[in-house]
């Protein structure tokens, strides 16, 4: 059980929050080029992908502030079973946020989506993904999880965070890498999801957390805990793990912010 805390770091608004992300994400980057000369990293839907937008794709301020995306391997965190022009799906979302945006000039990550082949049945989608990681990760050694450079990830308002829901028996899951969710609580349904101990293991973790909607799971999250998603993972990364947050999402709340140097 990690000692440290995790890094909580606050911002007036997203407009203050993206240059500081950046900074982050081109750290991150360079890290797991410098380790094995790729940037894998794992995204999740919501309002991060128009986050994410506004941190990449900003004009760089020096010759150090180079998103590299030829080198991005970039996996889902969770995905819904659904096709991948749906509304629901993530990687749609992430394309139309980010990746139709990014200039030609940058390169293009890589990208794993799912398998739409098995929508049908959400066993074999998680069963064919967690083989898309073991083509990756593994590579023909025998690894017990794979270790993603940097999971990027939201905060439900109720504390949860992939797919991995409150009270949820997945929570419990310790021998897959991913796995499917047929009743999830916040539609759609069927979705499949990295796992806790996949998305503890990576090298860091960064949640974007905003908006006064936000504040109330917050307050839980760093003040209880209570076994929701978002704080397991806080006390399983200990300092590898970064919260960006606007003020409104953090008012009141009781735990040290740090500045973002």
């Amino acid at each position: 059980m990690p000692s440290k805390q995790p890094n909580l770091f606050a911002f007036a608004d997203v407009d203050a929050l993206a240059p500081a992300l950046r900074s982050y994400l081109i750290t991150c980057q360079n890290a797991g080029l410098t380790r094995h000369e790729a940037f894998k990293v794992a995204v999740s839907g919501g309002s991060l992908p128009k986050t994410l937008a506004k941190a990449l794709l900003a004009e760089p301020k020096s010759a150090e502030d180079t998103v590299k995306f030829d080198k991005w391997e970039i996996f889902f965190a969770d995905e819904r079973a659904v096709p991948l022009d749906h509304e629901d799906s993530n990687y749609g979302l992430l394309k139309k946020e980010l990746l139709d945006k990014i200039p030609a000039e940058l390169g293009q990550p890589t990208i794993h989506p799912i398998d739409t082949q098995y929508l049908d049945d959400t066993q074999e989608l998680a069963d064919q993904y967690e083989k898309t990681l073991v083509n990756s990760f593994a590579k023909g050694d025998s690894v017990k999880l794979p270790i993603f450079d940097l999971l990027l990830l939201g905060s439900g308002p109720d504390g949860h965070t992939c797919s991995l829901f409150p009270g949820h028996p997945l929570l419990r899951e310790t021998d897959a890498w991913v796995a499917p969710i047929e009743d999830s609580p916040k539609p759609p349904p069927r979705r499949i999801t990295l796992t806790l101990p996949v998305v503890t293991h990576a090298v860091k973790v960064a949640f974007v957390a905003t908006g006064g909607g936000k504040k109330e799971i917050m307050k839980e999250i760093f003040e209880q805990g209570n076994g929701l998603p978002c704080a397991l993972v806080n006390e399983a990364t200990g300092e590898r793990c970064s919260w960006f947050v606007d003020n409104a999402a953090v008012e009141g709340l009781s735990f040290p912010r740090r500045g973002f140097l």
